[in-house]
């Protein structure tokens, strides 16, 4: 097989070297592996099996140069199939950040319902790899706590099919507010550098979190309320129950593990986790494992032609 990794994609590629470095360590993976992998510096599309870029693009995202490129590989009948490099779904611990560099890898879509996560082959030693790695615990559900947290996405964020953030918030609270008396604290997406200007502004029987880091807010917490977003992977391994408001909710990569009906919130379901994790474990893989190319080989069982 013919695999491109294509470093344009990354808009800037001094601020974020890691997203380069990984494109070009995936690139030599392939090759170590036995296929062809190439790291190509241009804006040309190459014929081939794969393309690979690092992060998506949706229908209305900005007509950016890197942007642009990302959109051609990801609809360009050149290459059959789109490997998607994305954030890591368990970097939210201390200093866990970047280290090893694990990353989210998806084929052809950034949803569970659009994307192939290579996950059908399930090795439960992954997740005992990744925790040990990131110091992760699954702790047993809670049945104690104090606050619930709501967890933002980007105002505007694909993600959310143009819900405005502040929308969201305004009829999750009305509706919590029919079942419980329990304190709210508000969470705004960090890389969303307006939500702080936004969301004091429109405090309404409901606390803006001014925490740094996404274990603070969840200390002391009776549950995590998301659309669809990340913190729902961390909410449940933490064991704070999860609610997840999506009409879709199986968009949410912690649907398995997720209450959805609000009106429940005194009385949230736990759920088996192990098999949740092993499988979310499965598109995980760190800059050894790509550049070695065993992540390929994994990935590659679940490419045709």
């Amino acid at each position: 097989m013919k695999v491109i990794t294509y470093l344009s994609g990354v808009p800037s590629p001094k601020k974020s070297p890691h997203k380069v470095e990984v494109l070009h360590k995936f690139a030599a993976g392939v090759n170590r592996a036995g296929d062809i992998g190439i790291a190509h510096e241009g804006t040309k599309l190459i014929n081939c099996n794969v393309g690979v870029i690092q992060g998506w693009v949706h229908e209305k995202s900005p007509r950016t140069p890197h942007l642009q490129l990302r959109r051609k590989v990801a609809e360009n009948t050149l290459n059959k199939h789109t490997i998607i490099i994305d954030s890591n779904l368990f970097n939210y611990n201390l200093g866990a950040l970047y280290y090893k560099h694990y990353s989210r890898y998806s084929m052809d879509g950034v949803f569970p319902t659009t994307g192939n996560y290579f996950r059908d082959n399930v090795d439960s030693r992954r997740w005992d790899q990744i925790s040990t790695d990131l110091h992760l615990r699954l702790k047993d559900w809670r049945s104690t706590g104090d606050h619930i947290l709501l967890a933002c996405q980007r105002n505007g964020g694909w993600s959310m099919q143009n819900l405005k953030v502040t929308d969201w918030i305004s009829s999750t609270v009305t509706e919590l507010r029919k079942h419980t008396d329990r304190p709210i604290i508000v969470r705004g997406h960090p890389g969303d550098k307006q939500a702080i200007r936004y969301l004091k502004q429109k405090g309404v029987d409901w606390t803006l979190s001014t925490n740094p880091k996404l274990t603070q807010d969840l200390t002391n917490a009776w549950a995590t309320i998301t659309y669809n977003s990340s913190p729902g992977v961390a909410s449940a391994i933490e064991g704070i129950p999860l609610f997840v408001t999506d009409p879709n909710p199986k968009i949410s990569q912690a649907y398995d593990v997720a209450n959805t009906d609000l009106s429940q919130i005194e009385n949230a379901k736990g759920f088996e986790r192990r098999s949740w994790l092993n499988k979310l474990s499965m598109c995980h893989w760190n800059f050894e494992e790509i550049e070695s190319g065993k992540a390929w080989k994994h990935m590659r069982q679940f490419i045709n032609g």
